[in-house]
């Protein structure tokens, strides 16, 4: 257990992050699972909507700093290749 005020503040504090870093990567897990559907159905008007969703969350979580920037520039550049080719 934390003895100092600052490092009971500090634990409290990890465990919101915690909550907040979980929801984003569950989310974006989601949308991914969604758009590589939509490009494996071949449906290009829903790939290109869920393609959307998920770069505009990959933006959000990489503001926050759930994700690294490099990831997701990484995962938007392979998101992008099916979005913008149909």
């Amino acid at each position: 257990m934390a003895n100092t005020k600052s490092a009971i503040k500090a634990a409290r504090k990890s465990v919101r992050l915690a909550l907040r870093n979980k929801a984003a990567k569950t989310r974006l897990k989601g949308l991914h699972k969604r758009f590589d559907s939509a490009v494996k159905s071949g449906d290009a008007a829903v790939a290109k909507a869920t393609g959307k969703a998920y770069l505009s969350a990959m933006d959000r979580a990489v503001k926050s700093g759930v994700v690294h920037r490099n990831a997701a520039s990484r995962a938007k550049s392979h998101a992008s290749k099916y979005v913008l080719a149909k």
